[in-house]
C-alpha cells in the first residue's frame, strides 16, 4: 500500500533528510568519538546512548526515504464537503465532546494536536461531508459513534504543518 502524500510533504522529507543526513549525523559521530574516550565500552553509558542516537537517526533516514520512494503523489482537491487539510468542528453525539481538528495526510497525523489522517476511522468517515451531516465513525475493533458536522473552514497545504517524528 502507498501513502498518499502532497509535494509539500515530499519537500519537508527530503529537507530533515538533508539536514540529518548533513548536519545531525557529523554531530552524532562526534559524540561517539567523544564518548569512546570515557573507558571500557562494555560499561560506557555515555557512548551506548550516543550510539543508539546514531542509530535512530539513520533508522529516521531509511523511513524518510522509504517513504518518498514508495509515495502516491496527490494533488490537493477541494470538494463541496470535507477534504484534505480543511478545519472541521465536529461534536461527537454519544459524548457530547465538541472538537475542531484538520484533516491532514498520514505523514503529518498528531490526533493529540487535533491533526487527524484522512485514512483514519474519523477522517475517512469526514472526507465529502458538509457542516449539518452527521457520520458514523467505525472503528477498527467494530465499535462506532456519531458525529455530527458543525462547521468546514476550508484549509491549504503548507509548510507550517509539522510532519510527524518519532
Amino acid at each position: 500500500m502507498y501513502d498518499e502524500l502532497t509535494e509539500v510533504d515530499i519537500r519537508k522529507m527530503e529537507e530533515e533528510i538533508k539536514y540529518r543526513s548533513e548536519k545531525l549525523a557529523p554531530m552524532l559521530r562526534a559524540e561517539m568519538r567523544r564518548t569512546r574516550e570515557f573507558g571500557d565500552l562494555s560499561e560506557n553509558e555515555e557512548y551506548k546512548e550516543a550510539k543508539r542516537e546514531k542509530r535512530r537517526n539513520e533508522g529516521r533516514i531509511r523511513y524518510l526515504e522509504n517513504m518518498i520512494r514508495t509515495a502516491r503523489v496527490v494533488e490537493v482537491e477541494k470538494r463541496d464537503g470535507v477534504s484534505l487539510f480543511d478545519y472541521v468542528t465536529i461534536k461527537n453525539l454519544d459524548r457530547g465532546i465538541e472538537k475542531k481538528i484538520q484533516i491532514v495526510t498520514t505523514l503529518r497525523q498528531d490526533a493529540l494536536r487535533g491533526f487527524v489522517s484522512k485514512e483514519s476511522p474519523l477522517g475517512a468517515a469526514l472526507l465529502g461531508h458538509k457542516a449539518g451531516d452527521t457520520v458514523t465513525v467505525e472503528m477498527p475493533d467494530g465499535r462506532s459513534y456519531k458525529a455530527e458536522i458543525l462547521a468546514v473552514e476550508r484549509g491549504e497545504d503548507n509548510d507550517t504543518l509539522p510532519i510527524s517524528g518519532y
